[in-house]
């Protein structure tokens, strides 16, 4: 398939630059993959759609302030995206500016932080601080929330709480889980208090989410490695749900990655690791039933893989219907509950 066959034309007013006040207030397009149905509902209504012994899956990883602002020595302005902090003294990282830094190349970020251009590695740009701080501290003092390109505006004090997900555990992220935002504690409290299980893995979402396919055709695509985190407790989950005929229902599409990637062998097992799967349509899914998540990028390797999950014709519906009916898009936008191809037991 090309790339050209997931376009499709958004009007910029959808684009959500900001969270609604409640997380739960969003809307919830459910999208029955079977009977190839579309019903509008709100994101409070999701207990209805999940029954007592599925098991949800959530993304526990925690967004850093990956986003510094500073110059080099020369005095050109520079925006640096933090990829991945690999120590407390070296990092890796995006960096925008008129021209790139040479190796050795003394840099000021936020006005206090030196460092220095250590090596680049393909797009990426390895800097090494020389003050007495760590990485982790120095971003957590200085930097700023990693709103996606799409939000035209500034990072503002309340992002640092809502563009975390209310279960946010481990840092490493530079790009939020988005499906887990719309979750709040007491929607969490509601499901379990059905008898819905919930379990979590780790998937550091990194700044590549969300760079576009590059050519027309995917199957030209590398996708960038994302550090995972599936334990003996998930698997363990996973089994019983499958063992008593419910259903695994990833919240995320950083969870349906992580899942499907521990399962490559056909049986889902144990991994601490790095994630390059690359899901689009053709590929055999062998652990997630359904999957809440959000509305995608055009062209984007997430809408692939909601395609490949519950086919490219719904999905297309989908994203139409939700243009007409003024639903908002992206990350801090509403949501879809999608339900497999091949298995729907609940929904009607």
């Amino acid at each position: 398939m090309r790339a050209s066959d997931f376009d499709y034309q958004l009007p910029e007013h959808l684009i959500a630059q900001a969270p609604l006040d409640e997380r739960s207030a969003s809307r919830l397009l459910v999208v029955n993959s079977i009977n190839e149905t579309l019903v509008d509902r709100q994101f409070s209504d999701l207990a209805e759609f999940v029954e007592g012994g599925d098991l949800l899956v959530f993304n526990d990883t925690r967004v850093i302030p990956a986003r510094l602002f500073g110059q080099k020595q020369s005095g050109g302005k520079l925006e640096v995206m933090v990829e991945r902090v690999l120590d407390r003294e070296y990092l890796r990282a995006h960096i925008r500016s008129s021209k790139a830094p040479k190796p050795g190349s003394r840099l000021v970020l936020e006005k206090e932080i030196k460092c220095v251009m250590v090596k680049r590695e393909n797009d990426l740009f390895v800097l090494q601080q020389q003050g007495g701080k760590s990485w982790p501290e120095l971003l957590e003092q200085y930097g700023h929330v990693p709103l996606p390109p799409y939000i035209r505006r500034a990072d503002e004090k309340a992002d640092r709480e809502r563009y975390q997900t209310v279960y946010a555990q481990f840092p490493g992220a530079v790009a939020a889980p988005t499906a887990g935002l719309h979750f709040d504690a007491a929607m969490i409290d509601r499901l379990i208090s059905r008898g819905v299980n919930t379990s979590y893995i780790t998937l550091h979402v990194g700044a590549g989410t969300f760079q576009p396919v590059r050519g027309d055709d995917i199957d030209n695509h590398v996708m960038h490695a994302e550090r995972i985190d599936v334990t003996q407790r998930v698997c363990d989950a996973v089994f019983e749900t499958q063992q008593a005929g419910k259903r695994v229902i990833a919240v995320g599409t950083t969870v349906v990655r992580s899942l499907e990637t521990a399962a490559a062998t056909g049986k889902l097992l144990p991994l601490v690791g790095e994630s390059t799967l690359f899901i689009k349509p053709g590929f055999e899914f062998n652990v997630v039933d359904a999957m809440v998540t959000n509305f995608h990028l055009p062209k984007s390797t997430l809408l692939m893989l909601v395609s490949a999950f519950a086919g490219t014709d719904i999905i297309r519906r989908a994203y139409a219907h939700a243009i007409l009916q003024q639903y908002r898009f992206f990350s801090y936008g509403d949501a879809m509950l999608i339900t497999s191809k091949t298995t729907d037991p609940y929904i009607e």
